[in-house]
């Protein structure tokens, strides 16, 4: 007897509201990103990934006070605990940083006092923690894999600017540092993407903060959802190398569309127009690039794009468009920050927006909210009748 099903033409619950939030809002018909009623430009432009971060965990702008507090505390939390660092010399140097990142997660966990605390209270110092410790984690794993050994964090230096130079050796200039502020303003959240969803199904199960942002950064490690700014930096390279004048880029991109291939950064699961995020890098990728030298990185960019929009407009694709990602790798190797980092350079940024959903999935405030994610799926194996298919002896099978 056979089954017929029908199957959800939302795969991959594409356009399916899950739970509702008041963290951020996507308007991807006019390109409008908002974090807490606050439109992403404006926030680009006056404030610094602290105080954003604060307004995602707590749901307003802080007071004078507020963000000096918050800021010490999170000062206060940027030493890695001991033995996290003997863990990272034992680890085998080739292990690419998203992997390391993965790994340090439940030992960060093993050292916060506050684990087996899920009060709202305790959770904000665990996410404090964590948006302290991932970027200290992933700069002393780029230390110990190039043999040196890890750098104490310098408390006089911003956030942005203390990663830096843990990461580089290398104090930043204050504009270079303003400028990586920017971009973890920038990536800080983005809704119900895949890893910020990873987060909130894995506490939905009443797990500590800890597995719900291993679970994110697990996600994030997905060449489908992270990693976009890397490929387009490799890309970049690759053309560089290859192609003798940027004039060529134009049949490499009708190329590149005509044989099926992707072109890194470009097109977007919700942006039917530009991503509001990538005007503001595409200007910072301008000035950086020239700044380091490289201003030939950013002319092959603009090029791509140009050449991308009116081939996709061209195939009756309307709306595809630079995504975030586009800008943002030729921005950090400016910084000098290696090409496999800039993926755990996301997660510093959207560790704020992970455990702003975290906590708003723990506290729910909709009763009808049910406790655990279970979603079903259409069974379309092998059925025989409601008593099952027969069980053959090992003997009996062909």
């Amino acid at each position: 007897m056979a089954v017929e099903t029908v199957r959800a033409k939302n795969i991959g619950l594409r356009g399916i509201a899950v739970a509702d939030t008041k963290i951020s809002y996507i308007d991807g018909e006019h390109g409008v990103l908002i974090y807490r009623g606050y439109r992403i430009e404006e926030l680009a432009q006056r404030s610094t990934f602290l105080e954003t971060a604060f307004l995602l965990l707590n749901g307003h702008l802080p007071k004078q006070s507020e963000l000096e507090g918050f800021g010490k505390e999170v000062l206060e939390a940027r030493e890695l605990p001991g033995f996290i660092l003997e863990s990272m010399e034992k680890f085998p140097k080739s292990t690419v940083p998203m992997d390391v990142l993965q790994a340090c997660i439940p030992m960060l966990a093993m050292a916060d006092p506050d684990l087996n605390d899920d009060s709202r209270e305790a959770n904000v110092r665990k996410a404090v923690r964590l948006i302290a410790r991932i970027p200290a984690s992933i700069a002393a794993w780029n230390r110990i894999r190039n043999g040196r050994k890890p750098l104490a964090p310098d408390n006089s230096l911003s956030h942005a600017a203390n990663f830096l130079w843990q990461l580089t050796g290398q104090k930043p200039d204050a504009a270079m540092a303003r400028d990586l502020d920017l971009c973890l303003v920038l990536h800080a959240d983005h809704t119900f993407n895949a890893s910020t969803f990873a987060c909130r199904e894995v506490v939905s199960t009443n797990a500590h903060i800890y597995a719900g942002v291993a679970a994110g950064v697990g996600a994030l490690s997905g060449s489908l959802h992270g990693g976009a700014n890397e490929r387009v930096m490799k890309m970049i390279l690759k053309l560089e190398a290859e192609l003798p004048s940027v004039e060529e880029v134009g049949p490499w991109v009708r190329n590149t569309i005509e044989s099926g291939k992707k072109i890194m950064g470009m097109g977007h699961a919700v942006y039917k127009t530009v991503d509001p995020r990538a005007k503001i890098l595409k200007e910072m990728s301008r000035r950086l690039t020239d700044m380091a030298g490289h201003i030939k990185w950013y002319d092959y960019l603009v090029r791509i794009e140009e050449e991308g929009i009116k081939e996709f407009a061209a195939r009756g694709k309307t709306g595809i468009s630079t995504n975030v990602d586009f800008y943002s790798g030729s921005v950090y190797a400016s910084m000098g920050i290696p090409t496999d980092i800039m993926t755990p350079v996301f997660a510093i940024s959207r560790i704020s927006g992970w455990c702003a959903h975290i906590i708003e999935e723990k506290f729910a405030e909709a009763q009808d909210k049910p406790a655990l994610y279970r979603p079903e799926a259409e069974y379309i194996g092998n059925y025989c009748g409601v008593i099952g298919c027969v069980y053959e002896p090992l003997t009996a099978r062909g």
